[in-house]
């Protein structure tokens, strides 16, 4: 029987793929104050703003393509089970080939009424101001933005709780509830940490093994070291 692999990725994994994120520019995301896009209260404020925005972040989804990070997460579907959670709200780890992703943040590609956070649709195209759901209310898209519940959290507990190994790629787990999801994962287990500025490590019960590298780096390594543990 296989062993239980989870992957807690987050915006440096994308990164490489030519993605940016708001942390990148000091709480700017191309050029925006992040709580301008990226929160209720924005969106209040001025809807067509945000629309615009995440339209150009859909666009350029479509320009960039999975990395070696993603690409080597696929390959450990070969010896483990791998599940995939993720703060990311782009589709790069289901373009390379992973089977089973978790988004916590929601997705770039689909869309939600403002009136019902529960049925989700596919959108690849632009949303604009009366484009409307089926139920008559404005488009929005589907993405969790600050301030809103993380619906999959509880899901996402019950994967961690079950992990025989946590990889945590890209992410400097600052960001709640999502940094609290390690707390879950069983005292026994091996934590592989892979950031190329590991600022702050994070204090955990748990065994931690540091990579201080880019993403497809340290997977390489991280890889390497699970292989040789079957």
């Amino acid at each position: 029987m296989k062993k239980n692999l989870v992957v807690l990725s987050g915006a440096g994994v994308s990164a490489e793929s030519g993605i940016k994120t708001f942390r990148d520019a000091g709480g700017l995301w191309e050029g925006h104050n992040v709580m301008e896009v990226a929160s209720p209260e924005g969106w209040r404020k001025n809807p067509a703003l945000v629309l615009d925005f995440y339209n150009k972040r859909r666009q350029q989804l479509f320009e960039v393509t999975p990395n070696k990070a993603h690409n080597i997460i696929v390959e450990l579907e070969n010896h483990f089970d791998v599940t995939v959670i993720t703060q990311n709200v782009d589709d790069l780890h289901e373009r390379a080939g992973s089977t089973n992703v978790l988004h916590l943040h929601g997705e770039l590609l689909k869309a939600r009424s403002v009136n019902n956070h529960y049925d989700i649709i596919e959108w690849t195209t632009d949303i604009y101001e009366g484009d409307l759901h089926t139920d008559g209310h404005q488009l929005r898209p589907h993405i969790v933005w600050f301030g809103e519940a993380v619906p999959a959290i509880p899901e996402a507990i019950n994967i961690v709780e079950k992990a025989d190994y946590l990889i945590i790629i890209g992410t400097s787990l600052q960001v709640y509830p999502a940094a609290g999801l390690i707390d879950y994962a069983k005292p026994h287990v091996t934590i592989y940490y892979l950031d190329p500025n590991p600022a702050q490590i994070p204090n955990l019960r748990n065994k931690l093994e540091v990579f201080s590298h880019l993403g497809s780096i340290g997977m390489e390594k991280v890889k390497e070291i699970l292989l040789e543990n079957i």
